[in-house]
């Protein structure tokens, strides 16, 4: 026989568990030196190579920018997942001797958004409805007349 305390105490702890968030790290995981140790005029791109791996990105159009990426994302249930820290370390070398010349830490407060433009680019051609676009293709699959005409294409008549 179940006592009531029991299903109690049953329920609360499903209903807790279902609470915990389901955390998700993505990108560069240090592992024994973190991008914030490396030395500007010291370290360069060789040591920087040895003590944390290849970057996540380089520049786009200099190839003297490293960025080591890492996101932590967390979800609750069936909410959507959402951006909980973002780091992002740019790691700049001099032209010359490739040493180190800065080291910068971004968060996830020095990011921006971006407004995405919701206008859509418009096809050539007619819309057809559903019954045209199920039906179109009846009678469209003859032969070639002459040698002219190319199989697998709609001739122009």
């Amino acid at each position: 026989m179940f006592r009531p305390a029991v299903l109690v105490t049953a329920a609360l702890l499903i209903g807790t568990s279902a609470c915990a968030p389901q955390i998700g790290r993505h990108g560069f995981q240090p592992v024994d030196v973190t991008p914030g140790e490396i030395e500007t005029g010291v370290d360069t791109k060789s040591t920087v190579l040895a003590r944390l791996g290849s970057p996540s990105a380089t520049s786009t159009f200099e190839d003297n920018i490293w960025y080591y990426i890492s996101q932590t994302t967390e979800r609750y249930t069936w909410n959507p997942s959402g951006v909980a820290a973002r780091s992002v370390t740019a790691i700049s070398f001099n032209e010359g001797d490739d040493t180190v010349a800065e080291v910068r830490q971004l968060g996830l407060e020095d990011g921006q958004q971006v407004a995405m433009n919701g206008r859509e680019t418009p096809t050539r051609g007619r819309e057809l409805s559903a019954i045209e676009q199920i039906l179109g293709t009846v009678g469209r699959g003859q032969l070639p007349r002459t040698e002219d005409d190319v199989p697998g294409q709609r001739r122009p008549d």
